[in-house]
C-alpha cells in the first residue's frame, strides 16, 4: 500500500541540527564498541550522514546502495537501482549501513535482505520503521515530513496570516 504524505506536517531541519543529530548517531555507534570494515550509504539520503559518520568513526571505505521507494512525496514499491560489490561486502558482516531516515521500514528491509548481517543505522526514525533498523539517533512522529537541508530552498516566506485571509488592512 502506498503512503501519501501530501497532508503531513513539514519540519525543516537546518544543516547545524542535522549535523548535530548525525553526530549523536555516531556516538551511539561508538558506544556499541564495534569497529566496522566500512560504511554503506543508502543513496541518496544516506550519503551525507554516511560521510559524517565515516569521519567520526575514522572509516575510509564507503560504498553505496541505491533503493528508490519514493516518487516525490508518495511511497510506492521499492526498486533496487544499484547494488553493492558483494566481493567486497559479502553478506554485510562487519559493515555499517547508514540512511537519513527510516519511515515505513521498506527501504531498510530491502537492504536487510541484500546484507542480512550488516548493522543498519539511521539518523531519524518514525515508529513504523524503528524495528527495521538496529540503531537510530532521533525518533520522529509519523505525521512529520522532514525537510532535509539538501531538499529545501532558503527563501523568505509570507506571514501565515496572509495564507488564511485576504490582504491586510492598514499596511
Amino acid at each position: 500500500m502506498a503512503n501519501d504524505y501530501t497532508h503531513s506536517i513539514y519540519m525543516p531541519i537546518p544543516w547545524e541540527i542535522f549535523h548535530r543529530d548525525t553526530r549523536v548517531l555516531a556516538q551511539r555507534i561508538i558506544a556499541e564498541h564495534h569497529r566496522y570494515d566500512g560504511i554503506i550509504a543508502i543513496a541518496r539520503g544516506g550519503m551525507i550522514p554516511a560521510c559524517i559518520i565515516a569521519r567520526e568513526l575514522d572509516i575510509r571505505t564507503v560504498e553505496a546502495v541505491s533503493v528508490a521507494s519514493y516518487d516525490d512525496r508518495a511511497q510506492g514499491a521499492p526498486r533496487m537501482l544499484k547494488g553493492v560489490d558483494t566481493d567486497l561486502v559479502g553478506d554485510g558482516d562487519n559493515w555499517l549501513v547508514i540512511d537519513d531516515l527510516v519511515d515505513s521500514g521498506v527501504t531498510a528491509s530491502v537492504v536487510r535482505n541484500l546484507l542480512p548481517r550488516a548493522t543498519i543505522a539511521t539518523v531519524y526514525a518514525k515508529p513504523e520503521g524503528q524495528a527495521a533498523v538496529d540503531l537510530f539517533a532521533v525518533p520522529v512522529q509519523s505525521e512529520l515530513w522532514l525537510l532535509f537541508p539538501w531538499d529545501a530552498e532558503l527563501k523568505p516566506n509570507e506571514p501565515l496570516a496572509r495564507h488564511h485571509a485576504g490582504p491586510s488592512k492598514g499596511a
